[in-house]
């Protein structure tokens, strides 16, 4: 069976928050009987993202509130 996790990418300084973020990939590791198979990453996130929201300015692209930042 496949298994999904939640891994950190990077941990970076985030100036709109004010301090350090991770930035994290959810990641389905592919089942035993299927080992040639590489990850694959489904969702992107950032540690921060509920503060952000909450903020009254556009946040980073992380956050998917900015609208001048296309995540696609």
């Amino acid at each position: 069976m496949a298994v999904r996790a939640w891994k950190i990418e990077k941990i970076k300084y985030c100036e709109h928050a004010g301090h350090e973020i991770a930035l994290e990939n959810e990641v389905v590791y592919p089942p035993e009987f299927l080992p040639d198979q590489p990850p694959r990453i489904l969702a992107r996130r950032c540690s921060n993202v509920l503060e952000c929201n909450m903020l009254e300015k556009a946040a980073c692209l992380m956050c998917g509130t900015n609208p001048d930042l296309d995540p696609v």
